[in-house]
């Protein structure tokens, strides 16, 4: 499962390249996330590591190849589940209030 960076900075990877056709650079990343550059290369270290992204050639950005543009289905956290009101046709909250 992705922490919140990683999962900012996998969505920034994949919606700069839908929309610029070109991946950012690191300081492209850093103005856009507001963090360092040793955060965003442990983000990226972190989405190698899960296999979300491929990046041999770490001399530029541009060299990164997308796998997977969100997060898996079965890692995402799950709502808590709450209970449907056992009564629907109760009236007594608008006849005791």
């Amino acid at each position: 499962m992705l922490n919140d960076y990683e999962r900012k900075v996998l969505r920034i990877l994949y919606n700069y390249k839908g929309i610029r056709r070109r991946f950012p650079t690191i300081h492209e990343l850093t103005v856009k996330t507001g963090r360092g550059k040793a955060d965003i290369m442990a983000a990226l270290q972190g989405l190698i590591a899960a296999n979300y992204i491929t990046w041999v050639d770490k001399s530029d950005t541009a060299n990164i190849v997308i796998l997977e543009g969100w997060e898996r289905e079965n890692e995402q956290p799950k709502p808590p589940a709450t209970s449907q009101f056992e009564r629907s046709n109760d009236i007594s909250y608008w006849t005791e209030y």
